[in-house]
Order: structure tokens, then sequence, then C-alpha cells
């Protein structure tokens, strides 16, 4: 597996063997392509209960959406996780699979922007769910629109297709 640079990832693009959209081309990088951050997040219900956690866990029963508008900001608080979404939605070819990486400038001030399964499959179609934490010890105010993740194309040895119960995931 490789990590495909900036000239390719413009090539699968123009091929429209990769569709990210809505996409500016000023978001593709070196070797990934910036997310935006969008407007609905998922927040976790105050419950005085204990959660198991196995296969049949659902995420929903724990959690509820909060949308922000145009302009405005989402406050996390320190040691928070919300659930939010990216504003592109990505179609990957059988051939690429991706990660999903934070940015360093919004690391260094303690925030967290994908905790987990980071592993886009190949053949994958969505928006991508990012798990964000708040480390820092103050409350950080996040705008939608803002690029807050990357992606990093990998060719794949062989051709595979996600077909999983994330598939086409629109919400976070």
């Amino acid at each position: 597996m490789s990590v495909l640079s900036h000239d390719e990832i413009i090539k699968l693009l123009d091929s429209g063997d990769l569709k990210i959209s809505p996409l500016n081309r000023n978001q593709i990088g070196p070797g990934s392509v910036d997310l935006r951050l969008g407007y609905v997040f998922r927040i976790f219900k105050k419950v005085n209960k204990v959660v198991t956690v196995d296969d049949s866990t659902d995420y929903r029963k724990l959690t509820q959406e909060v949308r922000i508008k145009k302009g405005g900001s989402f406050l996390i608080q320190p040691g928070e996780l919300v659930h939010a979404i990216t504003i592109e939605k990505i179609s990957l070819p059988q051939n690429i699979s991706a990660r999903v990486d934070g940015r360093s400038r919004f690391a260094r001030l303690g925030l967290l922007t994908h905790v987990s399964s980071g592993f886009m499959q190949p053949g994958t179609t969505g928006k991508i769910v990012l798990e964000m934490a708040n480390l820092s010890p103050i409350a950080l105010a996040i705008r939608p629109e803002t690029k807050i993740c990357q992606i990093v194309l990998e060719e794949l040895k062989g051709k595979a297709k996600y077909s999983g119960r994330f598939t086409n995931q629109s919400k976070p």
C-alpha cells in the first residue's frame, strides 16, 4: 500500500473514480485532503446508569442531535466527547482506502478531532463521522466549515467493497 500524492488524488477525482463533494481543489494537499466540519453534532445525554458495551449497544439511545446555525459555533467542554460530521461526502473506489487524521493546529489546543476508528474501507460512500474530544482544561468553541481533519488515501492491493452498518452515513 502506498499513500497517494496530490497529483494522484487529482487524477482519481478527474476520472470520477474518487468522489469528494463539495470540494474546492485548495483542500488537496501534498498527500492528503482537508475536510470541513459540518453543522450537525451528537451530544451525550446525561444519564445516571451503567451502559453495557457490546455489539447491540446503540449510541443513538445515549445521544441527541444538535444543529448549529450558519455563523454559529459549538462549545466542547473540557473532558467532553461529541460526534460531528464532515460537510464533504466521499466515495472511495474499490482499490483505495483512507485514514482520517486530525490537524496538528487543533491538537495543540487539546482538541482531538478523531478519537477512534479512523480507517475508511475501500468502496465506502458517505460523510465521515468524527469522534471529537476536548482534552484541554478550557472550553473550546469550534465553527462549522473549519478545515477540521484530513484524509490520507492509500492504494489497496486488490479490490474490496465495504457494505457494513454505516454505509451512506449522512449524520453523526
